[in-house]
């Protein structure tokens, strides 16, 4: 049976010296269980969540020599299991659609800020984009804003409540500061899985779909005749976040070519002085009575974990970037960024 706690948490003390093993030492220290389980906010194992999780925990119980396993439950049963594990044997990995859906009063949404722990960031998913037909007149985001403003209907084709919308927000607030007014113009098409978006666009049934550079790369190599062919026309990731990527990018489209997606070659204002911007970012949850030591012990952990290059590695060949911040600027960071969206969110809602 492997040891309550590992090296990470380890003191340096013999037994000789303090009476006591290293072991109980080690167990005091750092209160994790042998045993601990990881719920995801969604249910797909091959989407990005699980890919995240199962790659940083796969390095987190190495590192503290214990069993950990990532369960994709979904969103509101991942809460409600986080609600109850007062003694920290459960643990949550989900990414800004957490606060998000509050944001935007999706039912069951909790405000993650208030009830739980938030903790520390493990990556970023900087594939979150905007895509056309080949065949569209739209050849970027200011012709979408300027058609828009100049009275044309532009539907979007979104999953409400979270990631997919925040990018639609964006815009909608873009054509109302450029053509205040007209931002009804931009209408949304709510609907699910990113399969029910890419349909929606080869039947012509929108004009722009919320996609993603994992997902919808392989499409925008089609020939232009090809009804499932698709144009990127807008990344909302950092310019920064992009860089980081490997300089082969994604499929066939490179590093560079990606960078023509982000602002500021793909502009949308979110100010007069700024462009909005969105970096998916993943991050811990913890109960609100977890041992503080227990959450000290995996900030530790995790932090020598990303002082080594193979995790790094591995996230970077399935197109995510380290993001390790730890659990107190973390938290902070993501206080932060949940107040500049509410701030877009609650104007076009009044």
């Amino acid at each position: 049976m492997k040891a309550i706690l590992g090296k990470t948490c380890l003191a340096v003390l013999t037994s000789a010296a303090i009476g006591v093993s290293a072991s109980a030492q080690a167990a005091e220290d750092c209160p994790l269980p042998g045993n601990l389980r990881v719920v995801i906010g969604s249910t797909s194992t091959g989407g990005d969540t699980y890919q995240v999780s199962s790659m940083v925990v796969d390095q987190l119980a190495e590192q503290l020599d214990i069993n950990a396993k990532v369960d994709a439950v979904g969103v509101m049963p991942g809460f409600q299991a986080l609600e109850r594990s007062r003694q920290g044997n459960t643990i949550m990995i989900f990414h800004d659609g957490s606060y998000l859906g509050h944001l935007y009063g999706v039912n069951g949404y909790p405000d993650i800020f208030s009830k739980f722990v938030v903790g520390p960031t493990i990556a970023i998913n900087p594939g979150n984009a905007y895509l056309v037909p080949k065949s569209s007149p739209y050849q970027s985001m200011s012709d979408i804003i300027e058609a828009a403003g100049n009275g044309k209907q532009v539907k979007v084709a979104i999953q409400p409540g979270g990631v997919s919308e925040i990018g639609f927000t964006a815009l909608k607030n873009a054509v109302r500061m450029q053509y205040p007014g007209k931002e009804s113009n931009i209408v949304a098409v709510n609907t699910g899985s990113q399969a029910d978006k890419n349909q929606l666009l080869f039947d012509g049934a929108v004009d722009v779909i919320n996609g993603s550079v994992q997902a919808n790369e392989q499409y925008t190599q089609l020939p232009a005749d090809d009804q499932k062919a698709m144009r990127f026309v807008w990344i909302t990731a950092r310019e920064k976040t992009i860089a980081q990527t490997n300089e082969e990018g994604m499929g066939d489209t490179t590093r560079e070519q990606l960078l023509q997606y982000v602002t500021p070659n793909a502009s949308v204002p979110m100010s007069e002085d700024q462009d909005f911007t969105f970096d998916k970012e993943f991050f811990l949850l913890y109960n609100k009575d977890m041992d503080p030591a227990a959450i000290d012990c995996i900030d530790n952990a995790l932090a020598d974990v990303y002082e080594g290059d193979e995790l790094q590695e591995q996230l970077k060949r399935s197109f995510f970037v380290p993001d390790y911040k730890p659990t107190q600027e973390a938290a902070s960071y993501l206080e932060e960024k949940n107040d500049e969206y509410k701030t877009i969110i609650s104007d076009l809602k009044g």
